[in-house]
């Protein structure tokens, strides 16, 4: 039996010292008075007597049920278990209290010559204490089945993030290969098409940006400076492609820099952009970055290439999927056949998914 308050938490759910100590003196007082007894039926030293034989056999009843509960739980200890280790509470209080009545009863026999045991006179006094330990151990059990539920909730939540966490994790590691290879293909036509200082240049860019990619980390969320620098210092990586063909319009205020977004997330928005349209001296492409209310929002006239390369599909999906996981609020995409718009929630710590 448990017997300090680490061992009694971990079997009963609680601390049940007081509880065992108030609940033996109020089951032997009711005990006694639910019998009719009283002082002017017995002399003072009967009475002393039946109050310490009421409070020994409360005692034992409770303290050998609380036994019996204990065991069951180290064998029964899950909530899938919780029919089970009942049923065999019940028996094992029937059991206890019939027994305990019996010997106890028997003993006192032995001192008390009119005293004998007769169970069909005894059988009031078994209902009424039955009656009485299955309600202490029900209370015991409902202490457990509240403690077990809130462990299984608990480790459903814990659960939940771990999976949301292996899932973000494997977005945020799809994003930086897709970005790779785009970087790769731009440096292949750098060195194409212009000479290898331009290339060196290009690879020394390129350099700040991955330093950017180790910095952020496993972080699910960056200040919206920090993806900013990064969206900016790729735009400038593609300048050196495109030149004046490609322009970027940013229109971000000082204040909104302290909101937070997902890492990569614009500068996908922006690779998307190039990538799914014409970049030309006829048709240069201007993308404008703006904020409307709590949104970051990018847009650009649509100018379809004539053959499109082929298509991951894992910007615009990457991007829900990780806001989806993180946050109540939705990623916003308009496309009126003219221009084509994608909005990034700018978030904070209060509007994270828990």
């Amino acid at each position: 039996m448990p017997t300090n308050k680490e061992k009694r938490i971990k079997y009963l759910g609680f601390d049940d010292k007081w509880f065992v100590i108030i609940g033996v003196f109020l089951l032997g007082l009711t005990s006694v008075y639910v019998f009719n007894v009283s002082d002017t039926d017995l002399t003072t030293i009967e009475l002393v007597l039946t109050f310490v034989v009421s409070y020994f056999f409360s005692a034992t009843d409770w303290l050998i049920n609380r036994f019996i509960l204990i065991q069951l739980r180290k064998v029964y200890p899950s909530l899938k278990d919780s029919a089970k280790r009942i049923a065999f509470l019940i028996l094992g209080t029937l059991f206890t209290v019939i027994t305990v009545d019996f010997i106890g009863v028997t003993l006192v026999s032995l001192i008390a010559d009119n005293v004998s045991y007769d169970f069909s006179e005894r059988i009031r006094s078994l209902v009424t204490t039955i009656f009485l330990t299955t309600m202490v151990t029900a209370i015991y059990e409902a202490v457990y089945f509240f403690v077990l539920l809130k462990k299984s909730i608990r480790d459903e939540e814990q659960a939940k993030q771990a999976i949301i966490q292996a899932e973000l994790d494997t977005l945020r590691n799809q994003a930086q290969p897709h970005f790779f290879f785009n970087t790769l293909n731009t440096l292949r036509d750098i060195i194409d098409q212009s000479p290898k200082e331009d290339a060196k240049q290009f690879v020394d860019k390129l350099s700040d940006i991955y330093r950017f990619l180790l910095e952020s980390g496993n972080s699910n969320l960056i200040s919206l400076k920090a993806e900013l620098k990064f969206a900016k210092a790729y735009i400038h990586v593609q300048s050196e492609r495109f030149g004046e063909n490609l322009k970027l319009n940013w229109n971000i205020p000082q204040s909104a820099e302290d909101k937070m977004i997902a890492p990569m997330s614009l500068q996908l928005l922006l690779e998307n952009a190039i990538k799914h349209n014409v970049v030309s001296r006829a048709r240069p492409l201007v993308i404008n970055v703006d904020i409307d209310a709590d949104f970051i929002v990018v847009t650009n006239k649509i100018q379809k290439k004539s053959t499109q390369l082929p298509s991951t599909k894992m910007g615009l999906k990457n991007i829900e999927k990780r806001y989806a996981l993180i946050s109540d609020r939705s990623v916003k995409i308009v496309n009126d056949g003219n221009q084509f718009s994608v909005s990034l929630p700018l978030l904070n710590e209060g509007m994270l998914k828990e």
